[in-house]
């Protein structure tokens, strides 16, 4: 086989020999989209010195340092979490990115502020799962003046300092459960609302946009007051039984944040499936089998590889340009499961 030689790499990239040279040897100035053409064209003609241009190439990318602080480690959700960041930043040709995950030891607003500042130490930018509280609205700022622009996922924090809120319209996704659970009220009843705490923004969002869709719709339902659950199974379970017992006629529940597990298995042993509608969230083999044996009418779910690739985008865009003068928020279309889907 005949061997790839300069003249074969600069015909495939369609730049001349000597650019081709200078980009080989790392002599002279190449625009980084030029060396970029060039060193996949080495690759396509399996040039035997590709290797050493990718090398030559890596050492003009910047490197940045990209630190991710999710909460409960030991979730489905959340290793599926940090598995898609980890590969939104590798895929990445443009920078050559280092990954830091970190989980944070609770919920509590001082640990996760604690968490956020020890990770800003390590890292050019962070992106964070944590509650909206005067304690990380402190550190937040505190490491946008350090220029370590800071972003919120799932749940908005820190609004005016922080740099983009990136994951769903929480205010929409609480509409699309009630009315998933409207339509699937088999009659007339109590509708049970779970959330995780009044801490989590994305929580409150998704009762007022639910409770607005039962006001507007004029259902034969009747909701309930909403059942703080901090988002653990245990508790979950437990007071899920409770309403089962106290409320014959409860003929819908929601969990708008953690803890589903707790409800599904409550009502695997009090009622037979489909007696009571359940709009959960995120896709995990849990809720999958949920929805495969008829405990869970609907599961709302966050696209995790686009979340995660846009969420890398924008922290690239922050270290390269600088933090933006007016934060924002980038909605992402939830994912809707129903019993056909899984």
């Amino acid at each position: 086989m005949k061997r790839a030689r300069i003249e074969d790499i600069a015909r495939e990239a369609k730049v001349s020999k000597a650019t081709v040279d200078r980009v080989i040897h790392a002599r002279g100035a190449v625009r980084d989209e030029t060396a970029r053409k060039v060193a996949e064209a080495a690759h396509r003609v399996a040039y035997y010195g590709s290797g050493l241009i990718d090398q030559h190439f890596a050492i003009k990318l910047p490197r940045i340092r990209f630190g991710f602080l999710l909460t409960k480690e030991r979730q489905e959700f959340y290793q599926s979490f940090s598995h898609e960041l980890n590969a939104a930043v590798s895929t990445r040709e443009d920078v050559r990115g280092s990954v830091l995950v970190r989980f944070s030891p609770s919920q509590a607003p001082d640990d996760l502020a604690q968490a956020m500042r020890a990770l800003g130490e390590q890292s050019d930018v962070i992106a964070c799962t944590a509650v909206n509280h005067h304690a990380i609205s402190e550190a937040t700022l505190e490491l946008r003046q350090k220029g370590k622009p800071v972003f919120a996922l799932l749940n908005d924090f820190a609004q005016g300092t922080r740099e983009h809120y990136i994951g769903l319209d929480n205010l929409k996704a609480g509409r699309v459960a009630a009315w998933m659970l409207a339509t699937a009220a088999r009659k007339p009843g109590k509708v049970a609302l779970f959330l995780g705490s009044s801490r989590w923004l994305g929580h409150e969002l998704r009762e007022t946009g639910f409770r607005s869709y039962f006001r507007e719709a004029g259902v034969e339902l009747t909701l309930l007051e909403s059942v703080i659950n901090l988002e653990t199974r245990q508790l979950t379970y437990e007071s899920t039984l409770a309403l089962l017992q106290r409320r014959p006629d409860l003929t819908g529940i929601c969990v708008a944040g953690g803890g589903m597990e707790g409800a599904i298995a409550a009502l695997r042993e009090t009622r037979p499936p489909g007696d009571v509608a359940l709009v959960v969230n995120e896709l995990t083999s849990v809720s999958r089998a949920a929805l495969s044996d008829g405990y869970a009418t609907m599961v709302i779910g966050t696209p995790l590889p686009m979340l995660c690739r846009d969420t890398v985008e924008f922290m690239v865009r922050a270290v390269l340009n600088g933090q933006t003068a007016v934060p924002g928020q980038h909605f992402l279309e939830p994912q809707i499961f129903l019993p056909p889907s899984v």
